[in-house]
C-alpha cells in the first residue's frame, strides 16, 4: 500500500510522530529513554527549514531500496514522551544517498542527542526490506517496551508462536481484526546486535508486530506512525487481560473459537488462526 497525493508535509509527520510517542509513553511502554521511532518517506519534502544542519552519515548497512528517500528518526537517549513538545530537538532526518550506501544527517542547532537511536540498524533493515518487497512510498516503525507483553515473554510458554497469539487474541473482538496474523515472537537477542536486526527483519515480514523476548516489541505500518502505535496498544491491552487472568487463577473464559470465527467471518478478517 502506498500513500497518494496530496502527500503530508514535514510538520504533519512531526506532529504524528509526537502523538505516537506520547501514546506509547501513556502505555508505560517507554520508561526513561527506552523506545525509538522512525518513518521512511519516499517523496521530496522541505527538510532544512526545521533541520538546517547537515553532516555526512555512515549507514549501518547498505539500503539500496531506500536510495533517494529520507528517514526521520529519534535521537539516542531521547524520551518518546518529549517528542511532541519539541520535535526538532529530539529527531533527525537521514537522507539516503543515490547509491543506497551513504547518507547525510539533518538536525536542528538545538538538538539534544549526539547520535540517532542505537537500534537504527534494525529500523533501516526493516524499512529497506519492506519497501523492496512492497514498493510502498511510506513506512513507519516503533520499538517500545510494553510491560505486560514483555513480562509474558519471560514465561517460556509465551515464547511459543501459536500459543501466545491464541492466548492474546481471545480477549477482545477488535484484537484479531487489527492483528490478523497474531503476534510474532523472536528469541532473546542482544539489543542493537546484528542477530537482533536479522531476527527482527525476518519476523516483520510475516507480522505487523513482533515481540522481542525479554526486551519489548516492534510494530510497523505502511499507513501511518500512529497506526503502528495502535498495534502496540492492541497487543499490550490483550497482554494486560492475559496477565490479569493469570493473577486471578485463570478463571476467565475469553472469546471461544466459535465466537472468534464469527468475528472473522463478519469482518472478513484475513487470518488462519481460527
Amino acid at each position: 500500500m502506498a500513500l497518494e497525493p496530496p502527500f503530508p508535509e514535514l510538520d504533519e509527520f512531526l506532529a504524528a510522530i509526537g502523538a505516537a510517542g506520547q501514546r506509547v509513553s501513556e502505555l508505560a511502554a517507554s520508561e526513561g529513554a527506552a523506545g525509538n521511532i522512525s518513518i521512511c518517506i519516499g517523496w521530496p519534502f522541505e527538510v532544512r527549514r526545521r533541520f538546517p544542519l547537515v553532516e555526512p552519515f555512515e549507514l549501518p548497512l547498505p539500503a539500496p531500496a531506500l536510495a533517494g528517500r529520507c528517514v526521520i528518526v529519534s535521537g539516542s537517549g531521547r524520551r518518546l514522551r518529549d517528542i511532541h513538545v519539541d520535535p526538532a530537538v529530539n529527531l533527525g532526518v537521514v537522507a539516503i544517498g543515490g547509491d543506497g550506501r551513504s547518507g547525510q544527517l539533518y538536525t536542528s542547532p538545538r538538538r539534544l542527542f549526539a547520535r540517532v537511536t542505537s537500534e537504527f540498524n534494525s529500523h533501516l533493515a526493516v524499512h529497506n526490506d519492506q519497501i523492496e518487497r512492497s514498493g510502498t512510498n511510506f513506512h513507519a516503525l516503533i520499538h517500545a517496551q510494553p510491560p505486560h507483553l514483555t513480562y509474558l515473554s519471560h514465561i517460556p510458554a509465551y515464547r511459543k508462536q501459536e500459543y501466545i497469539s491464541r492466548r492474546l487474541l481471545r480477549w477482545e473482538p477488535e484484537t484479531i481484526v487489527n492483528l490478523p496474523e497474531g503476534i510474532g515472537v523472536l528469541p532473546y537477542r542482544l539489543p542493537g546486535s546484528p542477530a537482533m536486526m536479522e531476527a527482527n527483519l525476518q519476523g516483520l515480514r510475516d507480522y505487523r508486530i513482533v515481540l522481542w523476548s525479554k526486551h519489548g516489541v516492534m510494530a510497523r505500518s505502511d499507513q501511518s506512525v500512529t497506526k503502528a502505535a495502535d498495534r502496540i496498544e492492541y497487543a499490550e491491552t490483550a497482554a494486560l487481560y492475559e496477565y490479569m487472568d493469570l493473577v486471578n487463577g485463570s478463571q476467565a473464559e475469553g472469546l471461544t473459537q466459535e465466537e472468534l470465527r464469527e468475528v472473522v467471518q463478519t469482518f472478513d478478517v484475513p487470518t488462519t488462526l481460527v
